[in-house]
């Protein structure tokens, strides 16, 4: 299903497919969103309504359809210290600010500044996520009992033996529903998700959330909205990407950004909390059939429609159950790939991921880690590129030829002012830029201040071959290296 399809075709071109995947997904959402909301700290139906209207909004508006779209673990944690500190009404607050930055990302194409993330960050991430996560289901275990143990290690055996008999029904939900009805038929006391807050008993309505109007309001909130937004649109192109690789079919990158904003805004107003496109999730939709905007659509009205008319089993849902589906998804996303890759991959590449993974887990800001690992990458990048360089000298008579081969930027102009031998001037010196290409100001005060050294030394100093865009940046900084 490609997003240049006609618009008939992405809804309705995979009819029965998208229906029934739509369907599995939407009973897999539950415990998910359930769980994202106690991550964060708010009531389970703040995740529950924004899966909702998440998942509706972007099967409409985003960009990559068959890509399915809620609360997610990775926007969770951003919001925890928000919602400790300030409340329930900032997280509405920070995921309309949030919103609102994706859509100016969106409309400014920023969606492309995704091919700059390298792979080794996009692996460090998954693998801090994924950590992040396992460490917040701690507090429902550390503690709680030997009888929390039990029903958590039976809900992990039942989601990774049930799979091998049969896979018609998500076996999370199988889990959840085994343990929930062990729990309530034998009357055992644990911890269920009604001790956690209210469910909803009715559908979402539109409010203004209640926060001053201050500067102080923003100051608070736009960090945190910054670091959503930045998460939220890292997690969804990468999500995208893999869905592209499954399908084989292009998106609208900076489409779904827009998207991506749209749907934060609209969900903070219903009283949600913010979200992303989620990688678990979306594997299962296209691995079941879905393949247009359909499936997204019925897994957020078909979640809907359970939780509100199904509330009261929902809150005898044992949280034992919810933290064994929360380990299932931690191990699931954390690449064990890449623990075997330590050994094989350069090490420039693993001190990358690794370097994300430790950032993020200390700060608990997959942002800063997504940074720290942007940044270490470009820093091998420029440190390689500067390898690059060749500089060969040749004697013509009385004239001596510089020929110089690769990229001169500031991690390789010391090579380039380095190259010339000062000592043994000829009259004439030509420099040779035919293979050569100057990217910013240090490569041509590189090159001016050689000239300026070998005429110094009484030389007449040529430069020949600049292309047209190392002539013209030379012309824009005024210097004297022009072609000849």
């Amino acid at each position: 299903m490609q997003a240049s399809y006609p618009l008939r075709q992405q809804w309705l071109g995979n009819l029965r497919g998208d229906l029934l995947s739509g369907a599995v997904v939407a009973l897999a959402l539950i415990p998910e969103a359930i769980a994202f909301s106690l991550i964060a700290g708010v009531d389970p139906k703040v995740g529950l309504y924004a899966a909702f209207s998440i998942a509706v909004i972007t099967a409409i508006a985003g960009g990559r359809p068959g890509m399915i779209s809620a609360a997610t673990g990775a926007m969770a944690l951003v919001m925890v210290d928000l919602v400790r500190d300030h409340g329930l009404q900032y997280l509405f607050a920070a995921s309309i600010l949030a919103g609102l930055l994706q859509v100016v990302a969106g409309v400014f194409k920023l969606g492309s500044l995704m091919r700059f993330v390298s792979r080794s960050v996009i692996t460090g991430f998954v693998n801090a996520l994924a950590i992040l996560i396992f460490l917040a289901q701690m507090p429902e275990l550390v503690g709680r009992g030997p009888t929390v143990y039990v029903l958590c290690a039976a809900g992990l055996a039942i989601i990774y033996l049930l799979p091998r008999l049969t896979r018609a029904v998500p076996s999370p939900l199988v889990a959840i529903g085994l343990l929930t009805a062990v729990v309530m038929g034998f009357g055992i006391d644990v911890r269920t998700v009604g001790d956690m807050g209210q469910l909803p008993d009715s559908l979402p309505h539109f409010f203004i959330p209640d926060v001053p109007l201050t500067w102080d309001t923003l100051r608070i909130l736009l960090p945190v909205s910054a670091t959503l937004a930045v998460v939220g649109l890292l997690e969804s192109m990468m999500t995208l990407q893999i869905v592209e690789d499954i399908t084989e079919t292009p998106s609208e990158r900076n489409r779904e950004c827009v998207g991506q904003g749209l749907a934060n805004t609209v969900t903070g107003f219903l009283g949600g909390m913010a979200g992303c496109a989620m990688i678990g999730q979306s594997v299962i939709n296209v691995t079941s059939g879905g393949r247009g905007r359909l499936s997204c659509l019925v897994a957020g009205v078909l979640l809907l429609v359970l939780v509100v008319y199904g509330s009261d089993l929902v809150r005898q849902i044992p949280m034992a159950a919810l933290v064994a589906v929360m380990i299932m998804v931690s191990i699931g996303t954390f690449s064990w790939r890449s623990l075997r890759d330590l050994r094989t991959h350069p090490r420039s590449s693993s001190a990358v991921m690794l370097l994300t993974v430790v950032v993020t887990v200390a700060t608990h800001d997959l942002a800063k880690g997504v940074l720290s690992g942007v940044l270490l990458s470009a820093l091998f990048f420029a440190r390689k590129v500067g390898r690059m360089l060749d500089v060969q000298r040749e004697e013509a008579g009385d004239t001596q030829v510089y020929r110089v081969r690769g990229q001169v930027f500031f991690a390789s102009a010391g090579q380039l002012g380095a190259a010339f031998d000062y000592q043994r001037v000829a009259a004439k010196v030509e420099i040779d830029l035919r293979e050569a290409h100057l990217w910013d100001l240090t490569a041509v005060a590189a090159l001016q201040r050689a000239q300026e050294k070998l005429a110094a030394h009484g030389a007449e100093v040529s430069v020949v071959g600049l292309n047209a865009a190392s002539q013209t940046l030379i012309e824009q900084v005024g210097g004297r290296g022009g072609a000849h």
